[in-house]
């Protein structure tokens, strides 16, 4: 996603004959921001929702089981239900959008990928976070279906089935911490020749008589039918290939926060993430930030949602003042 913030005095001409102008638009479709698109409405903010799709991450886990409300629910079957409380209000929506930039003169102008402008006294970016992917064949056509990239949500569903967790961080050995209590076998594999995890956690995993570990190997392909099968692997040094069969495959190689948006202006932290404060404000005023994106601790779902709810109740204070 290319994004471009640009602080800009210069004037544009409307792209309509009546010009619409919005209290709040919403950058990103995931939690946060349809939390935030429901919070606005009940505020009766005039609201408009821009997201390439409604669901971000949520559509890409298999289940969700620490979502209160609910002891089990497909990662898809929660975005469901989002989107049927969306709908109950009264919410402009431009899904399949992607925003190209983002300028502040007296008020914010959007302009998507599309050609459509769109103007609003206040923003918050909610475009989350996507997970850095191997790009090997099988991972896209796998995903929910064995290929997963979050072992806090998914780990429980793999229980006595063989598994690969790739990385070698501290979110891979985590992951493999989560998947040795339920988990007779787990291969750990990362290109690197030494593990970039904290030395406590490679300490307890090293201990672990389940776990068989593949430093200086990189995954060539992942196989199956409807669900994973198995992965092909291959030696840094010397070539060899192996293939290791296994119903799970955890790629735990990082995560791309979505703040192409706000890089030129707006501060971000070491991760990239935009650096808001306990009220989700950013550096510039009127615009705020929410969910996976922002450098609040802790990226889930139940978190996310929570933000993008503060977020709206934050921005709506700042209008208030305004007027």
């Amino acid at each position: 996603m290319e994004l471009d913030f640009i602080l800009s005095k210069e004037e544009e001409k409307p792209a309509g004959k009546t010009e619409l102008i919005y209290d709040l638009v919403i950058i990103g479709g995931g939690p946060a921001g349809m939390t935030a698109a429901v919070y606005a409405a009940r505020k009766r903010l005039k609201t408009l929702l821009i997201s390439k799709d409604l669901g971000g991450q949520v559509l890409v886990t298999a289940g969700v089981e620490n979502y209160m409300g609910y002891h089990y629910i497909e990662g898809r079957q929660l975005v469901n239900k989002f989107k049927e409380q969306v709908r109950h209000f009264p919410i402009d929506q431009e899904i399949g959008e992607e925003v190209e930039k983002l300028r502040k003169e007296e008020i914010f102008s959007i302009l998507t990928r599309g050609g459509k402008k769109f103007r609003g006294k206040t923003v918050i970016i909610a475009s989350g976070k996507r997970s850095r992917s191997l790009n090997v064949s099988g991972e896209k056509r796998l995903i929910g279906r064995g290929v997963t990239y979050c072992s806090v949500c998914d780990a429980p569903f793999f229980e006595g089935k063989e598994v690969a967790v790739i990385g070698g961080g501290n979110s891979a050995f985590e992951a493999v911490l989560d998947l040795v209590k339920i988990s007779p076998k787990i291969y750990l594999i990362d290109i690197a020749p030494s593990w970039r995890a904290d030395p406590l956690l490679v300490k307890q995993i090293e201990k672990e008589k389940k776990v068989t570990s593949f430093p200086r190997h990189r995954v060539k392909e992942i196989k199956g039918g409807d669900r994973v099968e198995s992965i092909t692997i291959e030696a840094l040094d010397g070539g060899q290939v192996k293939s290791l069969s296994v119903q799970g495959v955890f790629i735990e190689i990082g995560l791309v926060p979505n703040s192409e948006l706000a890089r030129p202006l707006v501060k971000l932290n070491q991760a990239g993430e935009i650096i808001v404060d306990c009220k989700n404000r950013t550096n510039i005023p009127g615009l705020f930030a929410a969910g996976d994106v922002s450098s609040v601790a802790e990226k889930q779902i139940i978190i996310a949602a929570g933000e993008g709810a503060k977020a709206t109740l934050t921005a709506h204070q700042y209008l208030m003042r305004l007027r």
